[in-house]
């Protein structure tokens, strides 16, 4: 069906959702199933001296409790653990809520009530909890990943010294966390040397061979990883995280399969989180408003087992036009759980730098919209040959966005537009992140009964990976959407991508599209050759497909089907494709208006206007539900997330969702979504302009919400999050 690429279809396992038909991880009824409990150690740095399980075991239905004493001794991934620990291998504790012993009982409940059965006594040390307290001990951890944590080019030093206008501020965002409203599960089944997962994880390749791995086996296929629906993971899961393994160990030792499901409070120690940031920025610039220089130096939260920075500042070093940069990414080391990627981690950075930008403005006197177009650069400036940016169209979402939100008519004098009792306030920022491509192939397969069904081992986690694809088979084809089947996140299928850092489409929607078109092929090349055919002889250049049906493209009553070529052929059509991709940039605007009561300190987020180039826009809907969420996702980063750490215990307080807050419906504004599409179809159907794109919408929204209450109120925020205390 042409045309179908783009259109804003609805989600085609809607209703398998909605029905409750969709099956979590979670879901699986698997005979024979045990039930495990964590049980989480209550220091945070110290020694396990002793663990007492008489009691538990005794307990009703437990069938075991297993500590360090039992685990095998597991391997450590290289990625994605990137050099973490894993528990429950030795004595030592590295953080408060750290696994120091797994309960097995025949229902959860009997399990949770064992685990508190179980008596452990520790050697404490203090910990240390507040990146305050040692920034005197920062340092410069080795690479990431293979991303330098310290870059530079030119003299930022000396072209900040000589700079006609400067800017030297710090910014500040806390811990958060995820908060996926499905929590993190595992059932591990064992039959002989083969192991199944059913699991709740962005990355069912990546979780298949780090799980093998940790198990020593040769053959990652020795694994399976089941993972059709993810309720949720906004980068909580794209990992894999101690809990998989050691329930994995657990359900080996038992001889039975084990489920486990981490409860909320569980979560915020087992899977990663946004570290504490710090990021002090200083720009220079003409009079005019050419920047000149920018110094960058961020400060993160990691651990004693750990290194790694997730929050890249890629911003500073490509968005504006600067001959001057210098970035360095600092560690310091506390007795918290490991860090991880939490979505779009590039925020942090760009926080500040929005923030920068918008102070630089208003000491300039320049529109702040005028000053990001005249720093404006079509290249990478951090490639060795200035490479230009394919297709880059931010100088018009800048103008899309403002016209659309009426930036014209603003005031630019701060705290001088009111409405009634409340202060009315404009801000805007610019929108960026990067985005991946992870080699990925996908199996398509057309059946005697003109049905196409895709394949491909990457993963539906909410954004609409089942929908998009299938509508990229459908085309290619010219088959009815209906007629096309996606199956996804089982790693018998074909290797592809994590879903994690806006690769998804990149890396599997180029390579469904290939297989469409080989398929398409395959097809019309049986039906000219068979005499059978009403397109017997029909050069194969000269066939197109519509709704399922082969025609002469000159002589439409010489026409096929699908279901009819394929049942003469005798067996289903299967072909697998693959297609190459680059890793780049999508680019954006966010305009927003807020309100506060200045009595009460009360602010609201009342119009969202946002722009945003991705390349070419596989399905409106599913794009706009992203835009929808970034923004929701930024206006919790910047007006509520926070996760608190007591000081003395370093243990996490606010475990949970009634006092760890999060936007609802009534926080979120309607937003007005615009795309700068490449809407042309691509020469070859391969679907080149695809961008990654979910994590760009986000970006800019906390420093447009701060810029915006500069603009109410006078007042520069620069610690997020903007809490009511800050306001007053």
């Amino acid at each position: 069906m042409s045309g179908l690429v783009g259109q804003g279809v609805a989600r085609v396992d809607g209703r398998a959702k909605v029905t409750g038909a969709a099956r979590y991880a979670a879901d699986n009824e698997v005979t024979g199933v045990l039930h495990g409990f964590l049980v989480m150690s209550t220091i945070a740095r110290g020694e396990v001296v002793e663990i007492d399980t008489r009691a538990a075991l005794a307990h009703p239905g437990v069938v075991a409790v297993y500590t360090h004493a039992d685990m095998p001794r597991l391997n450590l991934p290289d990625f994605p653990f990137n050099r973490r620990f894993i528990p429950m291998q030795d004595t030592r504790v590295h953080h408060h809520g750290q696994p120091v012993a797994y309960v097995l009982a025949q229902t959860l409940e009997q399990a949770q009530e064992a685990a508190n059965l179980v008596k452990v006594r520790y050697r404490a040390e203090d910990p240390v909890a507040r990146m305050a307290d040692v920034l005197d001990e920062a340092f410069l951890p080795e690479k990431f990943r293979n991303r330098p944590n310290e870059s530079a080019r030119g003299d930022a030093a000396a072209a900040l010294e000589q700079a006609e206008v400067r800017i030297d501020q710090t910014y500040s965002s806390p811990m958060q966390h995820h908060n996926p409203i499905e929590p993190h599960t595992t059932t591990a089944v064992w039959e002989g040397g083969t192991l199944t997962l059913y699991e709740s994880t962005q990355g069912v390749v990546f979780a298949r061979n780090a799980v093998a791995f940790a198990f020593g086996k040769e053959d990652p296929e020795s694994v399976r990883v089941i993972s059709p629906y993810l309720g949720g993971g906004f980068g909580a899961k794209g990992p894999t995280y101690p809990h998989t393994l050691l329930t994995a160990a657990a359900a080996q030792l038992a001889g039975r399969p084990v489920k486990l499901v981490l409860s909320r409070a569980q979560m915020y120690t087992s899977n990663g989180h946004r570290a504490e940031y710090r990021h002090h920025l200083r720009l220079g610039a003409t009079r005019q408003g050419n920047l000149t220089a920018i110094v960058d130096t961020s400060t993160a939260q990691v651990t004693r087992t750990d290194e790694g920075i997730y929050n890249g500042s890629d911003s500073t070093l490509r968005l504006y036009a600067c001959p001057n940069v210098h970035v360095r990414q600092l560690g310091v080391r506390l007795d918290l759980p490991t860090s991880s990627y939490m979505r779009s981690p590039e925020t942090t950075a760009h926080f500040g730098l929005e923030t920068a930008m918008d102070e630089l403005s208003y000491e300039l006197g320049i529109d702040p919209v005028e000053l990001r177009i005249r720093n404006h650069t079509e290249v990478d400036q951090q490639s060795e040959s200035l490479q230009p940016y394919a297709g880059k169209q931010l100088l018009e979402c800048y103008r899309a966005a403002a016209e659309a939100f009426g930036w014209a008519g603003r005031n630019p004098r701060p705290g001088t537009t009111r409405d009634g009792d409340e202060y009315v306030g404009w801000g805007m920022a610019t929108e960026t992140h990067t985005y991946g491509f992870i080699p990925s192939q996908a199996h398509l397969a057309i059946s005697p009964d003109g049905r196409a069904t895709l394949r491909a081992a990457t993963q539906e986690i909410g954004t609409g990976t089942y929908t998009v694809l299938s509508q990229v088979v459908a085309e290619g084809l010219g088959m009815p959407l209906g007629h096309v089947t996606t199956l996804l996140g089982d790693t018998t299928y074909p290797p592809a991508s994590l879903s994690a850092g806006s690769s998804t489409m990149p890396s599997v929607a180029g390579s469904a599209a290939d297989a469409a078109q080989r398929a398409r092929n395959a097809v019309i090349a049986f039906a000219v050759a068979d005499p059978r055919s009403p397109l017997h002889g029909v050069p194969a250049e000269e066939v197109v497909t519509e709704d399922g049906r082969l025609f002469a493209r000159g002589d439409r009553d010489r026409r096929d089907t699908y279901r009819d070529v394929v049942t003469r052929h005798g067996s289903a059509v299967e072909v697998t494709g693959s297609q190459d991709n680059t890793p780049g940039h999508s680019f954006g605007a966010v305009f927003l208006e807020v309100r506060i009561q200045p009595r009460l300190g009360r602010l609201r987020v009342t119009r969202v206007v946002t722009a945003h180039d991705l390349g070419r826009v596989l399905n409106r809907r599913t794009a706009r539900g992203q835009v929808i969420g970034g923004v929701t996702w930024g206006i919790g980063f910047a007006l509520m997330e926070h996760t608190m750490v007591d000081p003395n215990t370093a243990r996490v307080v606010n475990p949970n969702l009634s006092t760890y807050l999060v936007p609802v419906c009534a926080d979120t504004p309607s937003v007005e979504a615009l795309f700068v599409d490449r809407s042309e179809p691509d020469p070859d159907g391969k679907l080149r302009g695809v961008r990654g794109f979910g994590e760009t919408p986000g970006t800019g929204v906390p420093a447009a919400i701060g810029n915006a209450i500069y603009h109410a109120i006078g007042r520069r925020l620069r610690d997020v999050p903007f809490t009511r205390d800050k306001l007053l």
